[in-house]
C-alpha cells in the first residue's frame, strides 16, 4: 500500500514502483518521488517473476552474521535481567533450562562464544569498521572448524584473524597496535597470522605504505600539503624500488618526516617514530635512503633559505 498517488513535480499519475531499490519514480518527468519506500501491507509477499508462485525469499528476518557464535540463528533461554520478573518456581526452571542449553552446546560453540566476545572487544579498542570485524569472525570460525586453534591461545588466533582481516580490507593497523589491544606478544600474533592464512589458503597482498600516511599525518598534526607530498614521495620511492624489502610503516613515516621538512613543519625523529611504532634508527635510515636516491635534499635546502 502506497500513499503517493501523483508526481509532485509534474502532477502525472504514471508512476513506476521499483521494489528492489525501494523507489517510486515518475515515468513522465523522471523524478524519484520516494527513495526509502516503506510497505505497510501486513501479509505482503513477493513471488518469483516466472509466475511459478514460489516466494522470492525476501524479508525473511535479519541477515546471518559470523560475529555471533550461532551466526544469529540460534535461540537463548532468557536473560539474567528477566529473573526479577519470575517467581521462585519459575527461577528454578529458568536456571535448569539454561544449564541444559549449555550442556547440549558443542565445544566449538562454547569456544566461539568466548572468542567472538574477545574479538569484539579488541575490534572496539582499535575502532575497526564492521566489515573488518565480520571478516575476522569468519576467519576465526573457519580456523576453529579446521582445528587450527588447538595448541594455541584463543587470544592469539583472534588477533591473527583480525590482522588478516585488516590486511584484506586495507585498513592500516600494525602488529604493535594489535599487541597493545590484545595483550599478546607481537611475534606470537605474526606467527599465528602466517599459520592461519597459510592453512586456510587466504591470499593477502603486501601492505601499501600509502595507507598509513593519513593516520600518521593526523597524529602528527601535519597539513594536507605535507600529506600529499608524502604520498608523492612514496610513489617515487616505489618506482625506484626503495620500498621492497622494507617495513611499510617505516618507509611511510620517513616520507612524512621528509615532507614535513620540505613544508617547514619540523617534527623530530622521535615524534615520528613514536607515532609510527618504529625506532629512530629506522626513520634515520629510510630518511637517508630517500634523500640519496630521490635527490630531495635540494627541496629541503630551498625551504630553509625561504625561512631565513
Amino acid at each position: 500500500m502506497y500513499y503517493v498517488k501523483n508526481c509532485p513535480e509534474c502532477g502525472g499519475i504514471n508512476l513506476f514502483v521499483n521494489r528492489e531499490k525501494g523507489e517510486i519514480i515518475c515515468k513522465d518527468c523522471g523524478l524519484v518521488i520516494e527513495d526509502k519506500m516503506v510497505e505497510f501491507g501486513k501479509d505482503w509477499r513477493e513471488f518469483e517473476s516466472d509466475g511459478g508462485g514460489r516466494p522470492s525469499g525476501r524479508r525473511t528476518g535479519a541477515p546471518m552474521t559470523y560475529t555471533q557464535f550461532d551466526q544469529g540463528l540460534g535461540t537463548e533461554v532468557g536473560r539474567k535481567a528477566d529473573l526479577f520478573q519470575l517467581g521462585s518456581k519459575s527461577r528454578n526452571k529458568f536456571f535448569r533450562l539454561r544449564k541444559w542449553q549449555y550442556r547440549i552446546s558443542t565445544a566449538i560453540e562454547r569456544n566461539l562464544k568466548l572468542a567472538l566476545a574477545e574479538l569484539k572487544r579488541v575490534s572496539s579498542f582499535l575502532k575497526l569498521p564492521k566489515m573488518v570485524e565480520e571478516e575476522a569472525a569468519m576467519i576465526y570460525t573457519q580456523a576453529v572448524q579446521r582445528g587450527l586453534v588447538r595448541g594455541r591461545s584463543m587470544e592469539s588466533v583472534v588477533s591473527g584473524a583480525l590482522y588478516a582481516a585488516c590486511r584484506r580490507h586495507e585498513v592500516p593497523r600494525t602488529l604493535d597496535e594489535l599487541s597493545e589491544a590484545s595483550g599478546i606478544e607481537k611475534k606470537e600474533i605474526g606467527r599465528t597470522y602466517r599459520f592461519v592464512t597459510r592453512e586456510l589458503g587466504i591470499n593477502i597482498l603486501p601492505s601499501n605504505p600509502a595507507d598509513y600516511i593519513a593516520r600518521f599525518a593526523s597524529s602528527l598534526k601535519l597539513s594536507a600539503e605535507s600529506q600529499s607530498k608524502a604520498v608523492e614521495i612514496l610513489e617515487k620511492a616505489q618506482q625506484a624500488e626503495l620500498t621492497s624489502g622494507r617495513g611499510p610503516t617505516g618507509i611511510a613515516a620517513a616520507s612524512l618526516y621528509v615532507s614535513a621538512l620540505i613544508h617547514g613543519e619540523k617534527r623530530t625523529q622521535r615524534e615520528v617514530a613514536d607515532v609510527a611504532g618504529v625506532t629512530e634508527v629506522t626513520i634515520r635510515n629510510r630518511y637517508k635512503e630517500l634523500l640519496d636516491k630521490l635527490k630531495l635534499d635540494k627541496e629541503i635546502k630551498k625551504t630553509k633559505k625561504k625561512r631565513i
